[in-house]
């Protein structure tokens, strides 16, 4: 028997997410991590969403939303405005499904991110030097061509893909007793901890911010929605200084607590992944990690099962070497 809260997302739509994704984008591994499990004295397991289809979680948001466009709006074309991983989740989506799409992304975005949501299909527009720019310019466009917006994190569709995460975690680890998940705006945590709390609400959703930027932590700990912003971050794919209404929603509702960790411990967490499990990530999927490695949940961690989400990997080679080089594992 399922749990149901009266929430904008529910469980019915993330299963409906799953079988619209289902041969589309990839069951991520999910493997016990032998170096984090020691450290942290509990059983570690890492749900490899930087090996997703382009490089990120975030493809699951997208296609769900694209494909659950009618035929008309599909005729219309979108419009989608980010700095790196949705923007290829919504470029790739498109090419699959024959939607003609548009991305605004900041001029100071990555170079390979804006040649690779270039290659996948989608006509990139480099405006702006903030996420207010590209949404001001995404909003432009809607209004001279008509075309569907195809929002970041806070939208159903979107959520729900997101959910599908925890789907997976559940099926490979049942009795799991934490899932430990990066925050930007909270599509992600919002989707996963509705699956996940819908079916075993005793499991715990534990969010990760960095101290730099965290809109979500500050609107969980305020009980309502409140920015957050003193600096950049190297967890560039959560720099969201404001969450989304219906994300904050879900997370008041769902969501057990929300840990915030240093740059140093980011750029720890980023060495000690690529160098004890061979893994690859960008700053915004190092952050669950850095939470364990941090020591901050121990209390949860110890002799129990945790799943700790790498959300993406796509980072430039030359910023792996430069973080590699500044940090002594």
């Amino acid at each position: 028997m399922h749990i149901t809260y009266d929430l904008p997302v529910t469980l019915d739509d993330i299963q409906m997410a799953q079988k619209r994704l289902a041969g589309k984008i990839y069951k991520t591994g999910m493997p016990r991590s032998n170096y984090l499990s020691e450290c942290c004295k509990g059983e570690i397991y890492l749900k490899f969403e930087n090996m997703q289809r382009t490089g990120s979680f975030k493809i699951r948001g997208a296609f769900n939303k694209l494909s659950s466009l009618t035929e008309a709006e599909k005729r219309k074309g979108i419009v989608a405005c980010s700095a790196g991983n949705h923007a290829q989740g919504v470029s790739l989506s498109c090419a699959m499904l024959g939607i003609d799409g548009k991305v605004v992304m900041p001029r100071s975005a990555p170079k390979s991110k804006v040649a690779a949501t270039t290659d996948y299909s989608a006509e990139v527009v480099l405006h702006g030097d903030s996420f207010n720019d590209t949404i001001a310019r995404a909003s432009e466009i809607v209004e001279m061509e008509g075309r569907i917006f195809i929002p970041p994190y806070d939208d159903k569709m979107v959520i729900a893909g997101q959910g599908t995460i925890g789907l997976e975690i559940l099926q490979d680890l049942y009795d799991v007793d934490n899932v430990i998940v990066p925050i930007g705006g909270g599509g992600l945590i919002a989707g996963i901890a509705m699956a996940i709390k819908s079916i075993n609400p005793t499991i715990r959703i534990i969010g990760v911010q960095s101290e730099n930027v965290h809109g979500m932590a500050a609107s969980f700990r305020a009980g309502e929605i409140t920015n957050h912003r003193t600096r950049a971050t190297l967890a560039d794919g959560c720099d969201v200084s404001r969450p989304g209404i219906l994300t904050f929603e879900i997370v008041r509702e769902l969501v057990d607590d929300i840990v915030l960790v240093s740059e140093d411990d980011i750029r720890r967490s980023m060495v000690a992944l690529i160098q004890r499990n061979k893994v690859i990530t960008e700053g915004a999927g190092a952050l669950a990690s850095a939470a364990l490695l941090s020591g901050k949940l121990d209390e949860h961690i110890r002799g129990r099962k945790t799943v700790s989400i790498v959300s993406g990997g796509n980072i430039d080679l030359s910023r792996v070497s430069q973080i590699t080089g500044l940090v002594d594992a």
